[in-house]
């Protein structure tokens, strides 16, 4: 799929990039060019320890911003791929610096959008998340304009050989900043654990169930697609039991911006949404929906159907996270004490 084929991935230092990256060299041998593109030079000099340009000949990094247009052309010049998982994502900070957020999850969404409409790319794959359904914060709000502006692209695009789509899923388990390491680090120093509502509840997903699910995109996606993969849910107050069963559990109440449950397809997008195997996928309004599911083998959603973390038909329980921690997250895990 990817063999001779030169792919850039915004982001590319972040959690999904390093991930992303490992599984490209690992399965891809004569991939032509793999690009990481992001501004901060330590964070490419540390993960250029571990993945080496001397050792991965395809392999390259860029330093630059999303918000700048220019440099992001540059860089995309014999690029057949891009990977846009590049955003500012803290929900907090983006009460606080709302124009910040704007300016790279927005303006920067379009100046990727600009640069493959200007070059010789082929597909591009947007990251999105969950919060950018019904969002009721800045992070979320930007993150839905963004996803709009990735689907409308392909109205611009005219004969073109050039697909846009977008993957939207829950929180990855062992990212950076999330829940799982927070709760971590706290249980190995023997403190409290802070829990902000115990009936709140996330969509749950590991960073190779993202990795696969972007490539699957890649290779399969039309464009104008938003994909939403069928993942499980699981409560605040069950991670928090899986890491330190014996820990004292302190509520300390949702943060400003946050839901108790999380969505990723709402009643109103049940009209433009089409289930298959292991995904649904959200289609432009103006979609030739028939088109789409004769492709993918799917079916229409029933009218008002939505996707929500609370009422999702898949749990996690205790064991099944303890279990998943220790494959995806932390192989030496053991629950703390």
């Amino acid at each position: 799929m990817l063999n001779n084929k030169s792919v850039l991935i915004t982001g590319g230092t972040g959690s999904f990039g390093k991930k992303f990256t490992e599984t490209i060299l690992k399965n891809y041998p004569d991939i032509k060019r793999l690009v990481i593109y992001s501004r901060d030079e330590l964070k490419q000099f540390e993960m250029s320890q571990i993945f080496s340009p001397t050792e991965h000949k395809s392999l390259r990094y860029f330093i630059g911003d999303v918000r700048d247009k220019d440099r992001f052309k540059r860089a995309c010049e014999g690029i057949d791929v891009i990977i846009h998982a590049a955003a500012l994502k803290q929900v907090p900070a983006a009460e606080y610096n709302p124009d910040e957020f704007i300016k790279t999850n927005i303006n920067g969404a379009q100046n990727i959008i600009d640069a493959a409409l200007e070059t010789k790319v082929k597909v591009v794959v947007a990251l999105s998340t969950d919060k950018a359904a019904a969002p009721i914060n800045l992070y979320g709000a930007t993150k839905l304009v963004s996803d709009k502006l990735f689907i409308a692209a392909n109205n611009i695009k005219g004969t073109r050989d050039l697909r846009f789509s977008v993957v939207r899923y829950g929180n990855v388990m062992g990212s950076r900043g999330s829940v799982i390491p927070f709760f971590m680090n706290k249980a190995q120093k023997g403190e409290d654990l802070p829990i902000t509502d115990r009936e709140m509840t996330r969509f749950n997903i590991s960073l190779e169930e993202g990795v696969e699910m972007v490539m699957w995109a890649i290779d399969n996606a039309l464009g104008g697609e938003i994909f939403v993969p069928k993942i499980p849910s699981y409560k605040i107050e069950t991670v928090a039991k899986a890491i330190a069963p014996n820990a004292t559990l302190v509520d300390v109440g949702i943060r400003p911006g946050e839901k108790i449950h999380e969505e990723m397809i709402t009643d109103s997008d049940s009209f433009n949404t089409i289930e298959f195997d292991k995904y649904y996928a959200i289609l432009a309004s103006d979609a030739n929906k028939e088109k789409f599911k004769a492709h993918y083998n799917a079916v229409d959603v029933a009218p008002g159907f939505k996707y929500n973390s609370g009422d999702n038909t898949e749990w996690e329980t205790i064991e099944s996270m303890q279990k998943k921690i220790v494959e995806f997250v932390d192989k030496d895990f053991k629950p703390f004490e």
